[in-house]
């Protein structure tokens, strides 16, 4: 976009923002400069602490690409192919999981396993989801019993399913193969290589002053935090925390070949698959653009709704984010009509 129009949606994007009482941040930069970073709301209902533009927030599923990246990183060593079998390195765990499942299967969502956490399943935001107890998914292997015991759903890569629990698989066996915990696997092999100091998987029941608590409601009086909603600590499938001028770095170390090779950032962003119900194309780890360039993540969870989107072509960066479980969707529904022209 000429800077004009980057001028233009920065102006219908804060409007949107105010007219929906957003609580987080709408950023805009361009190769690393801003055009717009605007704060909204409250980082701290109870305490009327402000949200700024250097807050923490949850991302999600959006720090799916985090799994995806470590996952890649450990091809690029030589530790896993893309076509290995989950079972040979799961061996007994899991046993509902087919045998023909790949590592490949699972970064694009069509290994066909079940999934503990459904997206096809009929719940709400703020219904209690988990079987296990919150406090005890701190570490990954806590998550194998979160995960065992489900049915496989269909064939491995007959059809597009997106599966929470997919990536949770790939987590475990990024741990066993890596002898590193996943946290510090991701932390060695992305967060720092990326330049992203201030992101992490920050524990619920002990966030630090610099970061949103993540709201279930929307209501500017409701205090329900998210923190018996999710896992106490993130693991694959979501749950790190970041800031708006981390995620910038994100996408530009990327692009640079910073994190990995440029040929595996651009296997990560081959489109792979069409989902119609979110208007995507999916790649191993990453949404894209279902007509146009841009590289998307996009979380959605009990207190978080968030999406970034990098223009590798312009090197533009939009990333909209709330602590809460709604407020994101309007800015982001403004900025993809923008999009649309």
């Amino acid at each position: 976009m000429p800077h004009s129009d980057l001028d233009a949606l920065a102006a219908a994007l804060d409007d949107r923002a105010r007219a929906d009482a957003l609580n987080g941040v709408v950023s805009i930069d361009v190769d690393g400069a801003p055009v717009f970073a605007q704060a909204y709301g409250l980082a701290d209902r109870a305490h009327v602490v402000p949200n700024t533009v250097d807050t923490r927030f949850g991302m999600a599923s959006a720090s799916k690409a985090f799994t995806a990246l470590a996952a890649m990183a450990l091809v690029e060593d030589g530790a896993l192919q893309l076509d290995t079998p989950v079972r040979s390195i799961l061996g007994r765990d899991l046993p509902t999981i087919d045998d023909g499942v790949t590592i490949e299967h699972l970064l694009s969502h069509t290994s066909g396993i079940g999934d503990y956490l459904d997206e096809e399943a009929d719940w709400e935001v703020d219904d209690y989801v988990l079987t296990v107890p919150v406090h005890e998914l701190a570490q990954t292997e806590a998550f194998v019993r979160a995960v065992d015991g489900h049915a496989q759903k269909s064939a491995p890569g007959e059809r597009f399913a997106y599966n929470n629990g997919g990536y949770i698989v790939l987590a475990i066996i990024a741990e066993r193969v890596s002898g590193l915990g996943f946290h510090e696997l991701v932390g060695e092999r992305v967060l720092v290589p990326a330049g992203m100091e201030r992101s992490g998987y920050l524990r619920l029941d002990e966030l630090p002053g610099d970061a949103a608590i993540g709201y279930v409601y929307e209501e500017p009086d409701s205090l329900r935090s998210n923190v018996l909603h999710l896992p106490v600590r993130g693991n694959g499938d979501g749950g790190a925390f970041t800031t708006a001028p981390d995620l910038s770095r994100f996408w530009r170390a990327l692009a640079d070949g910073a994190v990995l090779p440029e040929s595996s950032v651009a296997e990560l962003w081959r489109p792979r698959h069409t989902d119609a119900s979110e208007g995507l194309r999916y790649g191993l780890g990453f949404w894209l653009d279902l007509d146009g360039p841009g590289i998307v993540l996009e979380g959605y969870d009990a207190g978080v709704s968030i999406r970034s989107r990098f223009d590798p072509g312009t090197r533009t960066t939009v990333t909209i984010v709330a602590n809460t479980s709604e407020g994101a969707w309007g800015v982001i529904t403004a900025y993809s009509d923008a999009l649309a022209g």
